[in-house]
């Protein structure tokens, strides 16, 4: 069966901009980055974020944008296009496996935000040891996070992914909003703003820098396939340059916003910054239990998390069913329903591996302890850094910088205009072919050094 051209497109560019938003804003901003950046010294944590986001997560991300944009179709069949009889396709099938395997145990996460915002909105506090070892409370609120996520897909691209993202982007920002102006206004609120903006380069070391490196691209949603996906159902008008631009600075914005509503909090009752994963779900429940107005101020926290979820498992789950839809001819319902269930049954492990199952739970491999720890660690990371690193020598030595920014002119002439032009074609394709791929192969081996341990 021959792959079908996209028949679905996105109605409006503000549409766009905030479901890609949406794709790239999640549980890596207000969930991982807090929890990394306690555990790594604060705010040298992140300059060194900024600093990738904008020498590696924007040459990518906008290079995903014009590979998406001038395939038009799914992640497979937009370099089977622009590579025909090659094996570079091959990397839009890890995207199709990087995107399914996250999906799987990202769910289970968002299924305990999702859980929490219930929990705290009826008044009911729950101990996250005790909850995350019970099988049913943690299954059942996985399978209705999916459930939320498949509707979302089923619904199709403008009715479905761009009318909640014009919905849910907004919510998220006016549920941070009130998060973080409670949060800056509790008594000893300043001490967690210093631990934020002081920079302490001391903890600056080859881990850090490693995860630093895999949280842009986790957050920013490069290496993913998402960006491609989204990018074909654009018209040759849309000016990806500024696309890049807003849907980066949104990311970025939501990341460091989310480190203000949570140490400062933190701080003021004498918590752990460096607590971990365990930051979310154990010391800020206890943080909003000795807070005034704590029950409604923790159960927009959660709804904040599962909304940031919701945004980007929809794009998650697009992936794969645009790769059915394109490359298969099944229709939309069907792929996303498939997809969904089949995500879930994967997801059954990493729901049991946080003492649900012994094995699960104490399953060690990669260096990594836990069936979800190590798929977070092999394809939330590994996997994430090997794509990206191919996407960039793909477009640096095989379609060209050239080529690709001949495709972003289509809807931003000025991109490759005058003497200007030139030389910004130029710097980004000294990035793609040489300083983005140096850097992840760096990173790449730094990730290697830490399975190996």
């Amino acid at each position: 069966m021959q792959p079908q051209a996209p028949q679905e497109h996105w109605k409006s560019r503000l549409g766009f901009i905030l479901a890609a938003a949406g794709s790239a804003i999640g549980l890596g901003n207000i969930w991982r980055f807090p929890y990394l950046t306690g555990e790594n010294g604060g705010a040298a944590f992140v300059l060194v974020y900024i600093a990738g986001v904008i020498l590696v997560g924007l040459p990518l991300f906008l290079n995903e944008l014009a590979l998406g944009r001038r395939g038009g179709r799914d992640v497979v069949g937009s370099l089977r296009l622009l590579a025909p009889r090659s094996a570079w396709p091959l990397t839009g099938f890890l995207c199709l496996l990087c995107c399914f395997v996250v999906l799987s145990y990202y769910s289970v996460i968002a299924g305990w935000a999702l859980a929490y915002a219930v929990a705290t909105a009826v008044g009911v506090s729950l101990d996250f040891a005790g909850f995350a070892a019970s099988p049913g409370p943690v299954l059942l609120s996985f399978a209705v996070f999916m459930a939320m996520t498949v509707a979302i897909v089923q619904s199709g691209v403008s009715r479905g992914i761009e009318r909640w993202s014009r919905l849910l982007m907004p919510l998220l920002w006016l549920l941070m909003g009130v998060v973080l102006i409670r949060s800056l206004t509790l008594p000893g609120a300043e001490a967690g703003v210093r631990y934020y903006l002081q920079p302490d380069f001391s903890k600056l070391d080859g881990q850090v820098l490693l995860k630093a490196g895999g949280q842009v691209l986790f957050s920013l949603g490069v290496g993913w396939g998402l960006l491609i996906t989204y990018a074909a159902y654009l018209d040759r008008s849309h000016p990806l340059p500024r696309a890049a631009l807003w849907v980066a600075a949104l990311d970025t914005g939501v990341a460091l916003l989310a480190g203000l509503m949570v140490f400062p909090a933190v701080f003021a009752f004498g918590r752990d910054p460096a607590g971990g994963p365990a930051l979310t779900f154990q010391t800020l429940p206890a943080v909003f239990a000795q807070m005034p107005g704590g029950a409604m101020i923790g159960t927009l926290f959660f709804l904040l998390l599962v909304v940031a979820a919701l945004t980007s498992t929809i794009a998650m789950l697009e992936v794969p069913v645009a790769w059915l839809i394109f490359e298969k001819g099944m229709r939309r319902a069907a792929a996303a329903g498939w997809v969904g269930a089949a995500a879930f049954v994967l997801g059954i492990p990493s729901a049991l591996s946080t003492g649900g199952s012994r094995f699960f739970s104490e399953l060690h491999l990669a260096g990594q302890t836990g069936f979800m720890d190590i798929l977070d660690q092999v394809f939330g990371t590994g996997l994430l850094l090997l794509i990206s690193l191919l996407l960039s020598l793909f477009t640096g030595w095989r379609w060209t910088p050239e080529a690709a920014a001949v495709e972003v002119a289509q809807g931003a002439p000025n991109f490759v205009a005058g003497r200007l032009g030139r030389w910004r074609v130029r710097i980004w394709g000294f990035f793609l072919r040489w300083f983005c791929p140096a850097v992840i192969l760096v990173l790449l081996g730094q990730w290697m050094g830490s399975i190996l341990r």
